[in-house]
């Protein structure tokens, strides 16, 4: 089956989908404030969450982490921020809404189609009841990104002769 594309470059059957990263130089960069914690909010939209959610750093340092100390609903959350490795960004999106050109079917207005409205560096994580060490399964996910790496690096003819020449020794 052929996937139609509309307009915006977007997939009509929502089968594919599309990340807008255009203007990613003139988006805010939330760096600092994004945080991952262990709890759902079902909630979708704005709040003041600064005037309530106020991380303080506590002097601890564990495995490396600087452990930041916060409180959510009374909650002791300890949490410390993971620099996103280098050359690599982060970014919120926000699913594309049909504009208002007319749409050709009902398909088409659940486009799979994002576009990224912010930018970050780092993610500060959160923990109930434990301190934040590298152990923790949320740090431990970031190894993939040296296992990606090496994954998909080119090999040069350099790497083929050095491998050869170690299996002759």
């Amino acid at each position: 089956m052929e996937d139609s594309i509309n307009s915006t470059g977007c997939s009509r059957n929502g089968i594919s989908g599309r990340i807008d990263l255009r203007s990613h130089d003139q988006i805010p960069d939330l760096t600092d404030q994004i945080h991952q914690l262990p709890c759902c909010i079902k909630h979708d939209g704005p709040c003041p969450v600064s005037h309530y959610f106020k991380p303080q750093k506590t002097g601890v340092v564990v495995d490396g982490l600087e452990v930041e100390e916060a409180s959510f609903r009374g909650r002791k959350l300890q949490g410390a921020a993971i620099p996103l490795p280098e050359g690599y960004c982060g970014f919120v999106l926000e699913k594309k809404i049909a504009g208002k050109e007319k749409t050709l079917d009902a398909s088409e207005q659940n486009s799979n189609c994002w576009e990224a409205r912010a930018k970050f560096h780092d993610i500060k994580y959160w923990n109930h009841d434990t301190l934040p060490s590298k152990d923790d399964s949320f740090y431990r996910c970031f190894h993939w990104f040296s296992v990606a790496n090496a994954l998909h690096k080119p090999v040069t003819a350099d790497d083929l002769a050095s491998f050869t020449n170690k299996e002759h020794k």
